[in-house]
């Protein structure tokens, strides 16, 4: 079971401004409520798309909590298009219903009114629902502010026996950060099932490398792979019936992939070279994966059956740890130039590469299930931390994390 106890707190700073963004305005909600204002993390939920510009409360001309109290002709005159404003209302003990209406703020219509009962201790994840819910009667996309990420955090102490690796999960925006497990010896690339309800992760704990997959809600988890040599890099098929992972149990690294209903394994490459980190496609007939076959780490394109692998990167020196983007357009990887290592997104039909980031260590990429933003791992000061942008590189966000530096980040379904 996940533990409620994290020392690793996630903050979000915006580094980058929004132009030809919608401006929209949510207004603090009336009414009691548990902890922080549900209209505050709305806002900052959205502000965090480049879809969204969020007015700042101390530029709003009034604070109206019911529809008859908004004046449109304010709003119109600041130039909003949109208007969200929310009451709250308490039940019985500990419970709470909120109510909210989202405005056409140049029209003076309602395009929605919803309400959502929730518990005191849910008022971030219904915020988070509320986002998404005003994200996708705006843009007509789903949302992922109800969604998870996954890291790792690296703890130092005064020597190698004090280090800690910690598996981390938390909110979409970095807060309620929960272990999952913790050791002496290294954690790595954590991967979600397509449900969210399991990660595949590695683990060194036994001094040597397996890959487990854990249940998050009970804390049951099984060692699948625990082979001689290398067990890494595990990726998730999208009926989540098959584990793709990185195997040296006949002396080179190769992509293999697991049945897992009886742990079978079906051999997908055969080459001297080191072959590692499988991705699946979006419809599961492919894997992408990162070989140094050609001399130096480039991306594969290979049937999920195996077959004949077929080179997809050229430009640069180095591009390796591929994602493909939710709707299989295209893929997001570690793009290495002249000793930089940035986060690029390809074009599959047109094979044109677009730099998105300007960090000079950036890993790890990870998509967010509609396909608008990538969490990745970058370095600040020589202080590793957790970074979203998004894929139209417009709006860029930190998050910052004490208790240790933070690695290998995997956004949830």
């Amino acid at each position: 079971m996940i533990s409620s106890q994290s020392r690793a707190e996630l903050t979000v700073e915006v580094t980058l401004g929004v132009e030809n963004a919608i401006p929209i305005a949510i207004v603090p909600f009336g009414g009691p409520q548990p902890g922080e204002n549900l209209a505050g993390i709305v806002a900052a939920d959205l502000a965090r798309s480049s879809h969204f510009k969020v007015l700042s409360e101390s530029q709003m001309p009034e604070r109206p909590s019911t529809p008859e109290q908004v004046q449109f002709a304010l709003w119109k005159a600041l130039g909003q298009d949109n208007l969200v404003i929310g009451q709250v209302r308490q039940g019985g003990t500990g419970r709470y219903e909120v109510q909210f209406q989202v405005f056409d703020a140049v029209r003076g219509s309602q395009l929605a009114s919803l309400s959502l009962p929730f518990a005191a201790e849910e008022s971030r994840k219904t915020a988070h629902r509320i986002a998404d819910l005003i994200y996708h009667l705006l843009t007509g996309e789903n949302g992922v502010y109800a969604t998870r990420i996954a890291y790792v955090t690296v703890a130092n102490g005064d020597g190698p026996i004090d280090r800690r690796y910690v598996l981390h999960v938390a909110d979409a925006d970095g807060f309620n950060p929960q272990d999952v497990v913790k050791s002496r010896e290294p954690i790595m690339s954590p991967a979600w099932s397509p449900d969210g309800k399991k990660i595949a992760y590695v683990s060194f704990e036994s001094k040597r490398s397996a890959i487990f997959i854990q249940n998050l809600a009970n804390g049951e988890r099984e060692k699948v792979s625990e082979l001689p040599g290398i067990n890494g890099a595990p990726a998730w098929s999208p009926d989540g019936r098959q584990l793709a992972m990185t195997l040296s149990k006949d002396g080179n690294p190769e992509i293999y992939v697991m049945t897992l209903s009886n742990h079978s394994l079906r051999r997908i490459t055969d080459h001297f070279a080191i072959d590692t980190e499988p991705a699946w496609s979006r419809d599961g007939s492919q894997l992408v994966f990162t070989s140094d076959r050609g001399g130096k780490p480039q991306i594969y394109l290979v049937s999920a059956d195996g077959g004949q692998p077929q080179r997809i990167t050229y430009e640069g020196d180095y591009n390796a740890g591929a994602a493909f983007s939710p709707n299989g357009k295209s893929l997001a990887m570690v793009h290495g130039n002249a000793g930089d290592y940035r986060i690029a997104l390809m074009n599959l039909a047109s094979k044109q590469l677009r730099v998105l980031t300007k960090g000079s260590l950036d890993e790890s990429p990870s998509f967010a299930r509609n396909g608008s933003m990538i969490l990745y791992a970058s370095q600040n000061g020589g202080k590793a931390e957790l970074t979203v942008i998004s894929t139209d590189g417009k709006v860029r966000d930190k998050l910052r994390i004490d208790g240790g530096e933070a690695r290998e980040p995997a956004w949830s379904p």
